[in-house]
C-alpha cells in the first residue's frame, strides 16, 4: 500500500524517476545510522543533464527555481531508494545544500533555493522543514544551472 508521502507525489503530479548510480567514483546516497546524505543531485531528465548555463545569463531567478525543484525530485529517488522504496520513512528533511551556476553579478541564490525547499515542505509538511545553504559558484558538473545535496533522518 502507497504511504501517505506517496501519494502526496501522485496528486502533484510527479513522478520520481529511477535512482541510478553515478558514473564517477561514488555513490548516490550514504547511511549513517538513521541518516541519509544524498550527493549532489543535478537536473537530469531522460539521463541528459538539463538547463546548460548560468543563472542571471542564460536562466531567470524563475526559471532556476523550476531547475532546482528538479534537482529535488531526483534527490527524492535516491531518498526513496535509500528507504527501500517507501518515502514514508522519512521523518525529517535535515539539510539543503544548493549550489547556483551564477553569472557575474547574481546574488539571488537563496530565492533559486526556494525551487527545492518549498518541494520539501509541500511534501513532507513540517518534517520538509529544514537548515540550508545557496551559494554561487562559477561552474557546476555539465555546465548545469543547480546541483542540490541534502540530509534526512529516516526510521
Amino acid at each position: 500500500m502507497p504511504s501517505a508521502i506517496e501519494k502526496k507525489l501522485a496528486s502533484m503530479n510527479i513522478e520520481l524517476p529511477q535512482s541510478v548510480m553515478p558514473v564517477a567514483n561514488y555513490v548516490p546516497y550514504a547511511i549513517a545510522g538513521n541518516l541519509v546524505f544524498v550527493s549532489g543531485t543535478l537536473p537530469m531528465k531522460d539521463g541528459k543533464p538539463q538547463d546548460i548555463g548560468k543563472v542571471g545569463r542564460e536562466f531567470t531567478t524563475l526559471q532556476a527555481q523550476q531547475t532546482a525543484r528538479l534537482c529535488g525530485i531526483n534527490l527524492l529517488s535516491h531518498v526513496r531508494a535509500a528507504c527501500g522504496g517507501d518515502l514514508g520513512r522519512v521523518k525529517k528533511c535535515v539539510r539543503l545544500g544548493v549550489f547556483v551556476n551564477s553569472a557575474a553579478g547574481f546574488t539571488d541564490q537563496p530565492k533559486v533555493a526556494n525551487g527545492v525547499s518549498d518541494l520539501m515542505v509541500e511534501l513532507f509538511g513540517e518534517a520538509g522543514k529544514h537548515a540550508r545553504f545557496a551559494v554561487g559558484v562559477s561552474e557546476l558538473p555539465f555546465g548545469v544551472a543547480v546541483e542540490v545535496d541534502a540530509t534526512f533522518i529516516i526510521e
